[in-house]
């Protein structure tokens, strides 16, 4: 079975001659061309943004995994693939049990492993428009490189060195946006570098009469991801690569070597490969902490975790007569039907239950007692093991209670007695920040429902709240903020008889529907194991 080619498989120097390709008209100017193509782009300008902040949420950061956590939730079609990603046997935790939480996700896999795919499936949609073969190609070597410089990563001694998945998945980003708006110009250098006359560098210069690599770096900085990222895209002269001295140092070196290692990843076994192989062991063996035991592991945890990220990113199919190709030979990708299919299977028993198939015309699922049970499960799970951050805590009861009930605002609030106030600290939902920020009402005593709630410490289901006897209970400042707001639920906070706080619900539709006894006594429980960490903290 043939191999994928890579670009990025190393040359000898002595056999490129000079650069001597007469270059077409018109193309003086390409570099313009593409960046104004780029920018005037409808679809990019969005994804640059939102790339953007997910690249500056740091996970030395205690709000960032909140934000991720609310970037991701505001996306559907993202939170389907990060949770498909949390349950495939690549990524899928010890307890084997269905994730049903971006929240858990994050806590299993990790803050920066979630951040890069995040990252990476954006990327992808948003060339979801230009998925010509040569595109596709090169958003396969990209998720490949990032991939491969996660496993890295877990031979380095710097700190925060997780931020070189998101160098390598940018490597190749000025050949990913030749081959969407200029494929010919992108076809003629990648034929020169697969005859082995040319470099990257040195195709690039004769067709394009420019180093794509610059490209890469002005479309960065107009999307103002950081210098240090930018940095770490240039390559260190050809020869033997000595430690790095400082992690900015590292990244490059790690970025290089992901590059030209995606063709081991996304190829089959061929005599090559051993070649391929020797020449980066010596070039990056030292730099890395890499030898040969190290590489071959390496490169069959990338293999796995690529294929799955690929999977998900709809960029592979299961079907293994589908072909992918970074130029006119087709080569198969080596996967087989029954390796995909194992990775992204659920239990039977949980993958029923923790799946909305149908809602009330509310909003709220059918099956909520099964996702509020799954949410209990999973809450249990993560005070069980310890290590968890009291607002990840309450994060993943939040997405519980919003996702199981179908709510469009939930919100957690706490008291500041500095301001004498309970305010909203963490929410989730629609336009959930503006809400957020606005949710605070006095300390002081009134005989509004959320006051009520706090006195007697009951929790209250208001299904219609615009029945006349309801309505006269809730405050002024409530109805000025949520006026649409048509069934809630309150549920108070309260330690030593002492209230401490409360979570609200809401949605914009009454809720006849009610809740069933279950599914009371699993909010209780949410609510209790909730009090249980404040007190322990």
């Amino acid at each position: 079975m043939g191999s994928i080619q890579s670009p990025y498989t190393p040359q000898d120097p002595s056999n490129f001659p000079d650069p001597a390709v007469v270059k077409k008209d018109g193309t003086k100017n390409l570099r313009d061309h593409l960046i104004e193509a780029v920018t005037n782009d409808p679809d990019l300008p969005a994804l640059g943004s939102s790339i953007t902040r997910i690249v500056q949420l740091s996970s030395s950061d205690d709000q960032s995994i909140q934000q991720l956590a609310y970037f991701v939730l505001s996306d559907v079609s993202l939170t389907q693939k990060i949770l498909r990603l949390s349950n495939s046997v690549a990524f899928i935790s010890a307890s084997n049990k269905v994730n049903t939480s971006i929240t858990k996700a994050i806590f299993l896999l990790g803050f920066n492993s979630v951040k890069t795919c995040a990252l990476a499936m954006l990327l992808v949609d948003g060339m979801s428009g230009k998925r010509a073969e040569h595109v596709r190609t090169e958003l396969i070597y990209a998720l490949a490189a990032s991939m491969i410089s996660r496993e890295l990563v877990k031979l380095s001694s710097f700190k925060d060195a997780e931020e070189i998945a998101v160098v390598a998945l940018f490597k190749n980003l000025g050949r990913l946006l030749l081959a969407a708006y200029d494929h010919d110009l992108y076809q003629e250098m990648m034929t020169l570098i697969k005859q082995g006359t040319h470099t990257p560098v040195q195709a690039s210069q004769a067709v394009l009469d420019f180093n794509l690599d610059t490209l890469t770096e002005t479309i960065l900085e107009k999307w103002n991801i950081p210098i240090s990222i930018i940095q770490a895209l240039k390559n260190k002269p050809t020869g033997i690569l000595n430690t790095a001295r400082n992690k900015q140092e590292w990244m490059q070196h790690a970025a290089e070597f992901s590059e030209k290692a995606t063709s081991l990843v996304l190829a089959t076994t061929e005599p090559e490969d051993s070649e391929l192989r020797n020449k980066l062991l010596n070039r990056f063996g030292k730099a890395l902490n890499l030898d040969k035991y190290k590489l071959d592991q390496l490169i069959m945890s990338a293999s796995a975790e690529t294929r799955t990220l690929l999977i998900n990113a709809n960029l592979l199919t299961t079907d293994k007569s589908k072909k992918i190709s970074p130029d006119t030979t087709q080569t198969e990708f080596d996967i087989s039907v029954e390796d995909s299919l194992s990775e992204l299977l659920f239990s039977n028993d949980e993958s029923n239950n923790s799946e909305i198939t149908q809602r009330y015309p509310s909003g709220k699922p059918y099956n909520a007692s099964a996702l509020l049970l799954a949410g209990v499960q999973d809450v249990t799970e993560i005070m069980a093991s310890g290590k968890y951050k009291l607002e990840d805590l309450i994060m993943l009861v939040l997405e519980t209670y919003y996702n199981s009930l179908g709510f469009r605002f939930c919100t957690l609030c706490l008291k500041d007695p500095q301001m004498n106030l309970f305010r909203a600290r963490s929410s989730l939902g629609r336009s959930n920040m503006a809400y957020q920020k606005a949710f605070s009402f006095p300390m002081a005593p009134s005989n509004d429902l959320l006051h009520l709630a706090l006195k007697k410490n009951v929790d209250l289901l208001i299904s219609d709240a615009y029945i006349p006897k309801i309505r006269k209970l809730i405050p002024q400042w409530h109805m000025d903020l949520l006026p649409d707001a048509r069934s809630f639920i309150v549920l108070p906070l309260v330690a030593n008889e002492k209230p401490i706080g409360l979570f609200y619900a809401d949605r914009a539709l009454e809720a006849p529907e009610g809740i069933t006894a279950e599914e009371t006594r699993l909010i209780r429980t949410l609510k209790g194991q909730v009090l249980t960490a404040f007190n322990s903290r």
